[in-house]
């Protein structure tokens, strides 16, 4: 995406990942810089994001230099934010986006239709209505010309060129079996989930892809409230299902809503972390920390990694939050007085809790965590969606 590279753990740009993070050795130590972040209410719309929000994307919609936002509401209109440069943000979703009203999920942005600029996919859960919208070229979206081939209960989304033809492809995550769709170069889907994707009756809530085993072509982590899978590609994006040999055996149920894969530990190859809910009552909903060897199999190393705790995580993302040139781990949590968590990675990929330190306690349902650097002063600053009650924007500081 559209963000400032030195702090995301890899940049996306047409489906390639490309890591760009060199971690430090430096400990934890009293005199440590941490980040401040000051909340500006004033800077958004805040009657038009009163709750429902489930994903936010930061890019560049109308060319004019600055991160602007796309917003996923769950049975509300889906909302689009224009940044004028400042972080100060207009919503202008009544002049560039359709207002309709489904149970949206999760975003994918992309040039699907390969005209130069980007367009919008939205997925939805229950009333399994998927929209696809093409770019005018400056910003504006229309229905697009080819629907989507495929409808599910849906709640994840992720784009990457599959099949190497130069185009932006779609995996769809759903409850019941996941979809693969090829894109024929001008936006047009093909469903090839029987060419591409294992067979599966899991109820997926988030996919992210990543190359495990630095084999060159990116692998799939699928976030499962039933049994997390890892799909290794065979190079021509034909997924096989390797996890019983890959991942830690659960004896438990792992109730997980959200993956994500960076180095944590500096040792040049992707890791993986879990953020978990309970809302099963499965035994330990603990959020889990996977260390990689290097050759794409991993060991748990959470108990000697992440601080122990018992929220309902919906979102985990690495970032390096505090510009030291290391991953750190953001973590949004629902229906709890911790809503938001801000976890300092000590260089060797052990994190400590250290949000009491930079930002006042807020009780407020974190749902989607988006880094980006919204005002234009090389920092990375935070949106963050509330599902139950206004979206936050949290400007750093220096």
């Amino acid at each position: 995406m559209n963000k400032p590279l030195n702090f995301l753990k890899y940049p996306l740009v047409l489906g390639v990942f490309t890591i760009c993070c060199l971690l430090s050795s430096s400990q934890f130590t009293s005199d440590e810089k941490l980040p401040k972040f000051k909340n500006m209410p004033e800077r958004l719309p805040t009657e038009s994001l009163r709750g429902r929000s489930m994903d936010a994307k930061a890019i560049d919609l109308d060319k004019d230099g600055d991160l602007d936002l796309v917003i996923a509401n769950e049975h509300r209109p889906n909302i689009i934010l224009i940044n004028d440069g400042k972080g100060n943000m207009t919503n202008a979703s009544a002049k560039r986006l359709p207002a309709h009203r489904h149970d949206s999920e999760d975003i994918a942005l992309g040039d699907f239709d390969k005209d130069g600029d980007v367009d919008i996919i939205f997925v939805s859960e229950d009333d399994k209505v998927n929209e696809y919208y093409w770019n005018n070229g400056k910003g504006f979206f229309v229905q697009a010309k080819f629907p989507l081939p495929v409808t599910g209960k849906s709640n994840a989304v992720i784009t990457t060129d599959l099949d190497k033809d130069g185009d932006l492809d779609l995996i769809i995550g759903n409850d019941g079996q996941n979809f693969a769709l090829l894109n024929d170069g001008k936006g047009k889907f093909v469903d090839a989930t029987a060419k591409i994707l294992p067979k599966g009756n899991q109820t997926t809530q988030d996919l992210e892809l990543g190359d495990v085993d630095g084999d060159g072509d990116l692998d799939l982590i699928v976030g499962n409230e039933d049994d997390n899978q890892l799909l290794i590609n065979n190079g021509k994006g034909v997924f096989r299902d390797e996890t019983t040999k890959r991942l830690p055996l659960q004896i438990d149920k792992e109730e997980t809503r959200e993956a994500d894969f960076g180095d944590v530990d500096g040792d040049g190859d992707l890791d993986l972390v879990f953020a978990n809910v309970n809302f099963r009552q499965v035994k330990d909903h603990q959020n889990r920390l996977l260390i990689n060897n290097g050759k794409g199999f991993f060991k748990d190393e959470t108990t000697a990694r992440l601080p122990k705790e018992k929220h309902h995580s919906v979102d985990a993302d690495l970032v390096d939050i505090d510009q030291d040139q290391d991953l750190d781990l953001l973590i949004g949590n629902a229906f709890g007085e911790d809503g938001f968590q801000i976890m300092l990675n000590n260089g060797k990929g052990v994190f400590k809790d250290k949000t009491q330190e930079i930002l006042k306690p807020f009780a407020v349902d974190v749902i989607d965590v988006e880094v980006a650097d919204f005002n234009g002063d090389k920092l990375p600053d935070l949106y963050l969606c509330h599902f139950r009650g206004n979206d936050k924007l949290f400007l750093q500081t220096k």
